[in-house]
């Protein structure tokens, strides 16, 4: 997720576009570049091939989520759902939760108090929705363990670059199973230097929807980060409507693909496609 820039205000963006600084551009622009090849698979899946940037572990797409090798050879198996007429999740897997199923979350040793307290308070909100107190509650829980979870939370250094700064980013599922990092901006321009504790979980949350399976709620406009960009399609593996949903825009989704700076939650949009998909 990512955040805009703005004049004496930094603001968060969990996936955004990024730009090389112009000093040293050409070492950066080698480091960071994609084949074609490459770049037409990413669109194939349905995904923004714009500013795609190369990464350790794969490829940096709509400013947050990582496509790995696996994700672009491996055909797509679950549906591309479309949310109204500007929203819609995406997921190229699902997490298989038949039975029902307790997925296990850590934090690097590394990350400070405030992003371990983040992360038990964003495994909170994902059980508020599973408890069976709750209507039609998901299947999957979260739980916080010291070490070898199946998600692992770990901190990178990355100052703003092209007017935005990125505040996480994550992948998909694979072979049924949760994608196993996130990675949260520890530089002091993503969070201050006393990260406020409701906006941490608020991106905590957001990559972990990305590691169960979710697209951007705005993927087809990307409203949430000031522009606009063509609907791409359903890229060829189709597209079901959830019941439910709204007929217009959401500005208030927890998926959408730029921060406010603000506490999201699930708002009721989110909760009827968390029940559809778990």
């Amino acid at each position: 997720m990512k955040q805009m820039i703005k004049p004496l205000m930094a603001a968060f963006i969990v996936a955004f576009s990024f730009s090389a600084c112009q000093k040293n551009a050409k070492d950066t622009v080698a480091k960071d570049e994609v084949s074609a090849a490459t770049l037409a698979k990413i669109k194939a899946l349905g995904f923004d091939e714009t500013n795609a940037k190369k990464v350790d572990r794969g490829y940096l797409v709509e400013g947050d989520i990582i496509l790995t090798d696996d994700n672009l050879d491996r055909p797509s198996t679950s549906p591309y759902l479309n949310v109204a007429y500007e929203e819609q999740y995406h997921t190229t897997n699902l997490v298989n939760v038949s039975g029902g199923r307790t997925i296990t979350v850590s934090c690097s040793g590394t990350l400070t108090a405030p992003y371990i307290t983040a992360t038990k308070a964003m495994i909170d909100r994902y059980n508020a929705i599973s408890s069976p107190t709750v209507a039609n509650g998901t299947q999957m829980k979260f739980t916080y363990v010291t070490s070898g979870a199946e998600v692992n939370v770990i901190g990178f250094d990355e100052a703003p670059s092209g007017g935005f700064i990125t505040l996480g980013s994550s992948g998909f599922p694979a072979n049924g199973n949760p994608y196993n990092e996130i990675k949260m901006n520890t530089n002091p321009q993503a969070y201050g230097t006393n990260p406020n504790i409701d906006y941490l979980t608020s991106v905590l949350q957001h990559e972990m929807g990305h590691c169960i399976g979710f697209r951007h709620t705005d993927y087809f406009s990307r409203s949430s980060c000031g522009k606009r960009k063509q609907n791409e399609g359903t890229a060829g593996v189709g597209a079901i409507l959830i019941p439910g949903t709204p007929s217009a825009s959401d500005p208030n989704s927890f998926m959408l693909a730029c921060s406010n700076g603000g506490d999201r939650g699930f708002n009721s949009n989110d909760l009827v496609a968390m029940n559809y998909l778990y």
